[in-house]
């Protein structure tokens, strides 16, 4: 792997195929995968991540909103897509583009029975999200009877999945809520099956719930953040494999003398002398000010260095007079020999955050196509 000479985040699809076959073997072979690709591919780049996944062997994509979708369909994307948060003003566009919608109260499932109706559609798909304990959107139990009777209204939808979702399957200290939580849907998702007459398909677990719920998998499962190389659990991320590697280079080193200040509003001070490298990233690239004064670090000829002072606009500065190295240096922020999760806990943040703040202007490189 040649080095950088400009910051770049680098995509590695080998190391995607990896993942995607080490999850899938924690499944029986019936169970679908459902591919979470919203947020730019957690940062990287959703059409590259959903082209290679769709020629592997993904079931399903999944975004969180409508345009996501249609960027996806726009690229040539063919496998079916559910919208997992979508307002009512884009079903046309949901329609247009052939994309399936998670309903999750009775307002937008009456309205896009409604929209579909005025489209002269049949048995359009869609899927049906209950909440069972996390309680950011979904229908509750007790709402079965009226989605039952709104569905007996009208042809022009068919439910495709009923979906829930969990909230702490990575947490050993939350492992009854989790139970309830599956116990919850799969009582849900009886009383629905009996009253439609068909069987959807059930999914219920994310990452963390494939690796420790293996009576959540159902018939699909969705996976987002372990498809990129993190499995919320040490013991599950020395099995996976970064997919993005964020990369850039020292621009300029300094040397302080004690007393001498660096960057916005002199947030660092030198006590001895401290030799320092700039590097062309900064919050606008998605290394947040919550990163600066020795809250984050990067990595330079496998050592860590400190971000010291406030994270600039477009660059940090990291502290290196115990690091051999020179202006053109490579410099990790994240990776392979960096962990992203490591670094994002040493800031107060998860690896999710780090990972899809990465600016659009960060130029993405595919290696290891195959």
């Amino acid at each position: 792997m040649s080095k950088t000479s400009e910051t770049i985040l680098e995509i590695n699809l080998a190391h995607l195929t990896h993942n995607f076959t080490y999850l899938k073997s924690k499944l029986d072979a019936k169970v679908k995968v459902l591919a979470v690709v919203k947020a730019s591919g957690y940062g990287s780049d959703a059409t590259i991540i959903a082209r290679h996944l769709e020629k592997i062997g993904a079931d399903y994509f999944a975004v969180a909103y409508t345009s996501e979708g249609i960027q996806l369909r726009d690229a040539g994307i063919t496998t079916p897509i559910l919208v997992l948060h979508p307002q009512p003003i884009n079903f046309q566009k949901i329609i247009d583009y052939q994309l399936e919608p998670s309903l999750y109260s009775t307002r937008v499932l009456k309205e896009f029975v409604s929209t579909a109706t005025s489209n002269e559609k049949k048995h359009y798909p869609v899927h049906i999200k209950f909440n069972t304990g996390l309680n950011r959107i979904g229908f509750n139990e007790n709402d079965s009877n009226a989605i039952i009777a709104q569905l007996n209204t009208t042809d022009t939808i068919k439910v495709v999945s009923l979906l829930s979702h969990l909230a702490a399957s990575e947490d050993p200290d939350e492992r009854e809520f989790t139970l309830n939580q599956i116990r919850s849907f799969k009582q849900i998702a009886d009383q629905i099956h009996t009253k439609l007459g068909y069987t959807p398909i059930l999914h219920q677990s994310n990452t963390s719930g494939i690796f420790n719920y293996p009576e959540a998998h159902l018939n699909m499962v969705r996976t987002g953040i372990g498809l990129y190389g993190y499995g919320n659990e040490a013991k599950y991320d020395k099995q996976l494999k970064p997919v993005m590697s964020l990369k850039s280079v020292i621009s300029q080193i300094h040397d302080l003398q004690p007393g001498d200040s660096l960057g916005y509003n002199r947030a660092f001070i030198a006590d001895t002398a401290t030799k320092t490298a700039t590097i062309p990233i900064g919050h606008a690239d998605g290394i947040g000010r919550h990163y600066g004064n020795k809250k984050g670090y990067v990595t330079i000829n496998n050592k860590r260095a400190y971000i010291i002072g406030n994270v600039c606009m477009d660059m940090i500065m990291v502290d290196i007079t115990n690091i051999d190295c020179n202006e053109g240096d490579e410099v990790i922020i994240f990776g392979p020999e960096s962990s992203a999760a490591d670094i994002a806990e040493h800031s107060g943040t998860i690896s999710y955050e780090l990972l899809t703040a990465i600016s659009p202007r960060v130029q993405r490189v595919v290696i290891d196509n195959k």
